[in-house]
Parts: structure tokens; C-alpha cells; sequence
């Protein structure tokens, strides 16, 4: 049954088709024979495009050998010189010799065993049995199997790279291959992705390459979204062989180390206690009743330490601050019930703030900014 949402990002379909092709071949490996011939009938191909992340695609079921990796490239001289230099460059640029390096859907080894000769220790998985076999006997590691699913563990993982050439296209849930992918290497992985060049397709009008193989039509942004979406940081995407290819590097999106926020507000929480030290016990106030003095204030535990938040708007004052409930004041009480200092948390105010603060008080005022580096006396 045609889709009627993005494969990528499950948003609708513009209302209309881009186009409709009738009468187009059910697939580029399904040639009859003279026997089959008679039931060979033409299909209707509708392309659609995504309203959210602008992707192109088929709304058609994917072909039953969608899974398969079938290569005629291969057996092109110029291509076979491509590819071998093209590892080459990969495998040294990112010190992958003699790492785990796995191609996802490897067809007969033809790219699989070109990619060894750069040095690297490579493996393989491929949906065909009778492409595994080849592989087999040609001495490639080589396993039977189809990443379907995020959840899916691959034997010999993880590994220190990855690559997919021209299959991701084929694929009615990139989705779920490129999460199964990702979580199969190690936590600097690196990739090479390679898909048909829609940008291309585009520039040159080439209507003739719309095939129903092929279920998505990637440019360098709709590719670069869906890899990004996956969990992969794209480090470079080109177009490569005759602009006919986009080729992205892209490596392991890794979580991000946060640590030193601790080091950074422990640092700032003691420069405001020793500030707030130098004065009588409940002298100090705070100016700036916003979430980043909420936050300091919880985190230093200034409900004991200061006297009063003040601030200019209104519908804030008369309560109290959240979680340390100090109260909140305006600008008048500085007037009616003095302290010896004020710690200015404004953001980008926070110099008007400290600038008021000196017309009006003078140096009978005491003033601190709270800075991104830490606390200002001023």
C-alpha cells in the first residue's frame, strides 16, 4: 500500500504527488525471460515530498529484493580504481589499518575485498545467501543477515568504521538501519555513506532515474538530516564520480562531557559566599528575579544569606523565589530597608542594573556582577 507520511521524519506529504510516471518497470532487476514475459506489467511510480523535512521518496512498497545489494558497477575498471583509492585515502585519514572496518550490505564482496587491501580488517553483512556464499569463498568475513532495527547486534562488534554505498536508498526504514548501525560501533566511530545524487538529479532533469529500487532521493541536505537524526555528526559531504554520487563522512555523534559545569559552579558558589561573607549577617540583596538567580540561588543556598531579591517588574514582586523562597522586592526597598550590597544576576541588564545602582547609591553601594566567568566586583 503506497505511505502517505516521510519514511525520515514521519511528517505528512505535500497534498499532490511531484510526479506520477505509469507504465514504469517493477524493477531494475526484474527482467522476464521468455517464459515470464506474458505477466510482465508496467507500474505506477508516485513521488512525493515530505512537508517537514523536504526528503523525496516513493509512496510505492519497496521491490521484494530491497534488501539484496546487487552491484553491475563493479565490474567497471574505472570504478574498481576509484574505490581503491577512495579506501586508501579513507582508511589513512582516520588511522582505520588493521581496525574493524564493516560494510553494510557488501553484495558479492566486490567493494569488500578491494577495502582489505587497504589494510584494514574488514567484515561484511548481506541479506542474499547466495551473495554470502561468494563471499565466503572468496575468504571475506562475511555475515548472513539485514540491520532492520536499532536493536540489532552484529557479530564481531563493535567496530571503528563503517560503510554503506548506494543501499541506503533501497531501504523502506532508513531509520532503523542507521540506529542499528550507530549502535554497533565504538564510541568514536567513523562512516562513509554513499546514495544517487538527487541533486544532480535535479539540476539535469534526468526523469529517467527515478526507479522503484529506489525509495529515497537524498540532496546533500535532506542526507545530512537524515544522518544528523540518526546520531551521526556529518564531518564532510561531496559530490564524488561524475557529481552522479554524494558521499558524506560522518563519525559517532558522542555525548557531550559536561563536567566541568561542576568545576565551574563550585568556583563561582564559593567567590559568592566569600563576597557575601565580608558583610553583616542578612546585608546583601540580589537584583534579578530570572531563572539564572533562581538557579544560583538554589544552588548556593542563599535562603539564609540574603536579605531580599529585588526586581523592576511588577507581577514579581510580592512573592517569593522559587525552591529557596527568598522574597521578592521592588527597587524601592533599597531605599526603605537598606543593605550593604547588591549582587546584580541580570544577564545582558546587568550593566544598566549596576549602573543605576551607582547614580542612585554612589560608593555608599556596594555592587557585584555576576559574570560567565564569575563574580565581578565592581
Amino acid at each position: 500500500m503506497p505511505i502517505s507520511k516521510c519514511r525520515v521524519c514521519a511528517r505528512k506529504f505535500f497534498e499532490e504527488p511531484l510526479l506520477r510516471y505509469q507504465n514504469m518497470p517493477m524493477g531494475a532487476q526484474h527482467l522476464p525471460t521468455l517464459q515470464t514475459i506474458g505477466h510482465d506489467k508496467g507500474i505506477e511510480l508516485e513521488i512525493r515530498q515530505c512537508s517537514g523535512c523536504g526528503l523525496v521518496q516513493l509512496s510505492n512498497d519497496p521491490v521484494p529484493y530491497s534488501k539484496q545489494v546487487i552491484r553491475a558497477a563493479a565490474f567497471s575498471q574505472e570504478m574498481r580504481e576509484f574505490r581503491i583509492k577512495q579506501f586508501q585515502d579513507f582508511v589513512k585519514r582516520f588511522a582505520l589499518k588493521e581496525k574493524k572496518i564493516i560494510e553494510i550490505g557488501c553484495g558479492g564482496g566486490e567493494y569488500l575485498s578491494l577495502m582489505r587491501e587497504s589494510g584494514a580488517d574488514v567484515y561484511g553483512i548481506e541479506y542474499s545467501k547466495e551473495s554470502v556464499e561468494q563471499c565466503v569463498r572468496s575468504g571475506l568475513k562475511v555475515t548472513r543477515g539485514f540491520i532492520g532495527s536499532s536493536k540489532c547486534r552484529l557479530k564481531h562488534a563493535p567496530f571503528d568504521a563503517f560503510f554503506m554505498l548506494n543501499f541506503l536508498e533501497h531501504l523502506p526504514d532508513p531509520n532503523s538501519a542507521l540506529r542499528g548501525i550507530h549502535n554497533n560501533l565504538k564510541r568514536d566511530g567513523i562512516g562513509l555513506v554513499e546514495v544517487p545524487n538527487f541533486d544532480m538529479i535535479l539540476r539535469k532533469r534526468l526523469f529517467s532515474e527515478f526507479v522503484s529500487d529506489h525509495l529515497l532521493y537524498f540532496t546533500k541536505e535532506t542526507l545530512e538530516t537524515t544522518l544528523r537524526t540518526n546520531g551521526f555528526v556529518v564531518v564532510e559531504i561531496n559530490e564524488v564520480w561524475h557529481n552522479y554520487i554524494i558521499s558524506a563522512v560522518v563519525k559517532k555523534r558522542e555525548r557531550l562531557d559536561m563536567s566541568h559545569f561542576y568545576d565551574h559552579q563550585t568556583k563561582v558558589i564559593d567567590q559568592i559566599e566569600e563576597y557575601i561573607g565580608r558583610f553583616r549577617s542578612k546585608r546583601v540583596a540580589i537584583w534579578g528575579a530570572g531563572h539564572e538567580a533562581f538557579a544560583v540561588a538554589s544552588l548556593a543556598k542563599l535562603e539564609d544569606k540574603v536579605k531580599y531579591v529585588v526586581d523592576s517588574a511588577t507581577f514579581k514582586q510580592g512573592r517569593y523565589t522559587p525552591a529557596t523562597h527568598i522574597p521578592i522586592v521592588p527597587p524601592d526597598n533599597l531605599w526603605l530597608d537598606p543593605v550593604d550590597a547588591v549582587i546584580v544576576m541580570a544577564g545582558s541588564y546587568s550593566d544598566e542594573v549596576a549602573r543605576t545602582l551607582r547614580e542612585r547609591f554612589g560608593k555608599d553601594m556596594n555592587v557585584a556582577i555576576l559574570r560567565d566567568f564569575g563574580l565581578e566586583v565592581i
